[in-house]
């Protein structure tokens, strides 16, 4: 059944009332079919076997790891330039047999600083015959990774995320009660996507972030500019910006300490890591 089904896919386009000439979909599956999901978990879990038995890639708190997948977003990682050609050459080799091909300008190579080495040539490492872009920085799963593992970046795209999305409420809200205006601002102001993996960064960037999300709250509010923080939060029994913070950390100590996934269970046995190192700092200096 699916063989038939998925051999015989047409798609149309449609412009207002017209549509286009019919024509074949070569490849992958239906977007939003209920089948989808475990149809491509299928092909990609092969591939992910394939790259974990390789024995090329990291060793990640004595946990051997070359690949990260989410859905089809996938991140290799290698020591060396070579292992990242060696697993590049095993992904193009599986995409091969299935009758499918990767978009080299879509795929970025990034390449980690190591304290104060630096390396002013890096190899090429192609993909489908074509040499993959050197990027300083890049965005996986909406969270910006950088050469130097810095965080400096992601807060502040965090920062003008959260001033597009106050100056909107501002906007569209002014005349509710004040009732209404919190409630908004704790659903649409309150998120600080992926907050607790910020380690390393400047005081300068965070705190950035902090008066963005203060000034927000005042401006929706109607309060004075110079108004207590700590005191308009306490009265409008919402969270200040340090309080979601630790509860961001909490929560996902929480979660990597009963995740049966092996690279968290990595992390969360690591107390010694700067990830634990930060998230402790964090509760002892806002808790004293």
């Amino acid at each position: 059944m699916f063989k038939y089904w998925y051999g015989h896919q047409y798609n149309v386009v449609k412009w207002a009332d017209s549509l286009s000439d019919a024509y074949r979909l070569e490849c992958g599956v239906r977007q939003g079919g209920l089948t989808s999901p475990k149809l491509f978990s299928l092909y990609i879990d092969r591939l992910i076997g394939e790259l974990s038995n390789a024995m090329v890639g990291c060793s990640v708190g004595g946990k051997f790891i070359n690949n990260i997948s989410y859905a089809d977003d996938m991140v290799l990682l290698s020591p060396s330039i070579s292992g990242i050609q060696d697993l590049l050459t095993i992904c193009e080799r599986y995409a091969d047999s299935h009758g499918l091909r990767y978009n080299a300008s879509k795929s970025e190579l990034l390449v980690f600083k190591a304290g104060t080495k630096s390396y002013p040539r890096t190899p090429q490492v192609k993909l489908g015959n074509t040499p993959l872009k050197i990027v300083e920085e890049f965005k996986y799963l909406g969270h910006w990774v950088t050469s130097s593992l810095t965080d400096n970046m992601d807060i502040e795209r965090e920062r003008r995320a959260l001033a597009v999305r106050s100056n909107m409420l501002i906007r569209r809200f002014a005349r509710c009660n004040r009732n209404v205006k919190i409630t908004l601002f704790r659903a649409y102001c309150q998120s600080f996507y992926t907050c607790s993996l910020w380690i390393n960064y400047t005081q300068k960037t965070y705190n950035a972030l902090r008066v963005q999300y203060n000034n927000a709250f005042r401006m929706l509010l109607g309060l004075p500019r110079h108004c207590s923080a700590s005191g308009m939060f306490a009265e409008a029994r919402t969270d200040g910006f340090h309080a979601i913070m630790r509860k961001r950390v909490a929560s996902l100590l929480r979660r990597i300490a009963g995740s049966p996934n092996s690279l968290l269970e990595t992390v969360a046995g690591r107390e010694d890591s700067p990830f634990h190192y930060s998230w402790n700092k964090m509760h002892y200096m806002w808790s004293t």
